[in-house]
């Protein structure tokens, strides 16, 4: 199954919401007038693109319907395709892994889908033949660094863990130094998503940052934001806070065969201008997939 149709199948619940609220809005109307204008800007936003990006989108439409003469609702609907692929163009889609070794930070909160990410990122790079390791910097949940080791068998990396409680940056600390001796190509470090407050949050993730800054200053570094699809606006504010505290470089959306609100997606892509890099489908390793801006917005609509 290929990106197209795994995202299809994946956003069957949000096309189905889209196609009851913004399918009727291209076929209930045969002239573009105001109403026109407002029922899609009503259906956007209830698809979970946002009031801002919403508004965004169908200003952009309302200029080129004008300048391009359009007629039809048809080619509105092809014109507001192209609109919102434009708004998901925002970066490199592919993660920057030009040194040896490369680090990807994971940041995100609990129960985002942040550790199975991690693992089925490790699963992919390890299958086209990079040595990864794994660092368990979520020493703050008990069950953080187990599932990481599952998921280190399952994918074929190494892991380096401590005792919960540990100090974060120690273990990133002696990640990289196993990493530099054993000759591996890509570290992946998960981080806690959740301390007591927003300035402990961001402490711990300086202090990791710090790490890396001075035992690796040459290497190539995304930091990756996990989200989950069906927590919809809350997941844009989430998204707003972890670009503050920790210069957000790239992004996950995981859970989106669960939503009937895939529309977050171009929301946090366009308020952040940051690239989503991965969209989580479903379970199974290979349900994490590399993100196809044009597949997305025509498996959206």
């Amino acid at each position: 199954m290929g990106f197209f149709d795994k995202i299809k199948a994946g956003l069957t619940k949000t096309r189905d919401a889209l196609s009851n609220t913004l399918g009727s809005v291209f076929t209930g109307f045969t002239e573009i007038d105001d109403d026109f204008y407002d029922e899609l800007e009503e259906s956007l936003i209830l698809a979970d693109l946002g009031v801002e990006t919403s508004t965004k989108a169908t200003e952009r439409l309302r200029k080129a319907i004008r300048e391009q003469h359009i007629k039809t609702t048809e080619e509105a609907k092809e014109a507001l395709k192209e609109i919102l692929v434009e708004m998901l163009n925002v970066g490199e889609t592919e993660l920057n892994l030009s040194t040896k070794p490369s680090v990807i930070l994971v940041i995100g909160v609990n129960g985002v889908g942040k550790t199975t990410t991690i693992g089925k990122i490790a699963k992919q790079q390890v299958e086209a033949g990079k040595k990864v390791l794994l660092v368990a910097g979520d020493t703050f949940r008990a069950a953080a660094a187990d599932q990481l080791e599952i998921w280190s068998e399952r994918s074929g990396a190494a892991i380096v863990r401590q005792h919960e409680g540990a100090d974060p940056a120690s273990v990133v600390f002696d990640g990289i130094q196993s990493a530099k001796a054993k000759d591996v190509d890509v570290i992946i470090i998960d981080t806690a998503g959740r301390l007591h407050n927003k300035q402990n949050l961001m402490n711990e993730l300086n202090k990791i940052s710090r790490i890396v800054n001075r035992e690796l200053p040459d290497a190539a570094r995304e930091v990756l934001l996990v989200l989950d699809g069906t927590t919809g606006q809350n997941g844009l504010i989430q998204a707003k806070q972890f670009k503050e505290i920790a210069g957000v470089t790239a992004m996950a959306v995981t859970k989106l065969d669960g939503t009937a609100k895939g529309g977050i997606v171009i929301a946090v892509s366009d308020a952040l201008q940051i690239p989503v890099k991965f969209v989580g489908v479903g379970e199974q390793a290979d349900d994490l997939m590399p993100f196809v801006a044009k597949d997305f917005v025509d498996a959206l609509l």
